[in-house]
């Protein structure tokens, strides 16, 4: 069965309008509320992460679950009321530990902190334990450097494209990459919002994997385009675009799902640090494959229509009953 993907072009734009359009309301939502389009880790705004978890196999150390009332009062009393703190919970939903995120502390406030929580929570196991801080300036630093290496990425995407193909095409292209990114950013939102998942540095690593993963599934589709178009200058634009995806079809999504699958382990098997690594890398990846094939395709072969170009060679443009131009070969 051929995928007639100019034919329902308005279908596959509104989809990713769509989803775009959700991301975007939660990032608004999310910069409200933490003054960010993301939920920002450690990593970009600084400040002390402390994870402690009960000792389970110490005697009557676990019969009950993690009072985070009694949490939020040591940290008052601490002078850290304003600090943010989630529990953890077991494989059944039991509350054994928590995890809270305040201001940057001292070795000796960290100490104190410490013990005044293993009074009030019960013991600690210590090799769970895991104390994080990172400077303000620091954090500030990485965000910019991560912006810049992203923005670096992009001019130098659309400056290849546009020496190995056409301008038009590294506008396309870029327009796909922006897709992804927004897309995968989008949902990030929605799960800071929604499952206070955080964003740290490896997001924007994962974004610059998810730019370079993108962009080489346009390049297969957009240099099957520009071959078909050399050898058949006769044929409109549209059937030269549906025909360039059809043929890179079974390659694009063998590519992603096989990557996917990677990623998939790392999600479920993975450490705790590479998780959101590995989720953010599913998303984009997928969003890239869909973006090469029903985005960036569909916004070429469009321009070309509206500006004149949808034949590379002089010829009558037939139309047929659909209202969507074909040339007289199939």
């Amino acid at each position: 069965m051929k995928l007639q993907v100019i034919r329902q072009r308005k279908l596959w734009w509104a989809i990713s309008s769509a989803v775009i359009l959700a991301g975007i309301v939660a990032m608004i939502i999310s910069w409200q509320r933490y003054g960010a389009p993301l939920r920002p880790s450690l990593d970009f705004v600084g400040g002390t992460r402390l994870q402690f978890e009960l000792d389970c196999p110490k005697v009557n150390n676990c019969e009950q679950p993690v009072d985070i009332a009694a949490a939020r009062e040591v940290l008052a009393v601490e002078g850290l009321g304003g600090s943010t703190i989630q529990a953890i919970t077991d494989r059944t939903d039991k509350q054994v530990g928590v995890t809270i995120r305040t201001s940057p502390l001292s070795g000796e406030q960290r100490t104190r902190l410490q013990s005044a929580l293993s009074e009030k929570l019960g013991g600690f196991d210590i090799t769970k334990t895991q104390i994080d801080t990172v400077g303000p300036v620091i954090g500030q630093q990485l965000l910019s450097s991560g912006l810049i290496a992203l923005l670096v990425a992009f001019v130098g995407i659309t400056i290849y494209l546009s020496l190995r193909f056409q301008l038009d095409y590294a506008v396309f292209s870029l327009v796909a990459l922006l897709h992804d990114v927004l897309i995968t950013t989008g949902i990030f939102a929605i799960l800071g919002l929604v499952f206070g998942t955080e964003v740290d540095s490896l997001f924007i690593v994962a974004l610059l994997t998810i730019v370079g993963f993108s962009v080489n599934d346009t390049v297969v589709i957009y240099d099957r385009i520009r071959e078909t178009s050399t050898l058949t200058p006769e044929r409109h634009i549209n059937d030269i675009v549906d025909e360039a995806v059809n043929q890179t079809l079974t390659r694009s999504i063998n590519t992603t799902l096989t990557t996917l699958l990677s990623l998939i382990s790392i999600v479920l098997f993975g450490g705790e640090t590479l998780k959101n690594f590995a989720l953010a890398l599913i998303i984009g990846f997928a969003a890239g494959a869909y973006s090469s094939i029903f985005i960036a395709s569909t916004l070429l072969a469009l321009w070309r229509e509206r500006t004149g170009k949808a034949y590379a060679a002089s010829t009558a443009s037939p139309v047929m009953g659909d209202g969507i131009p074909h040339s007289d070969k199939a």
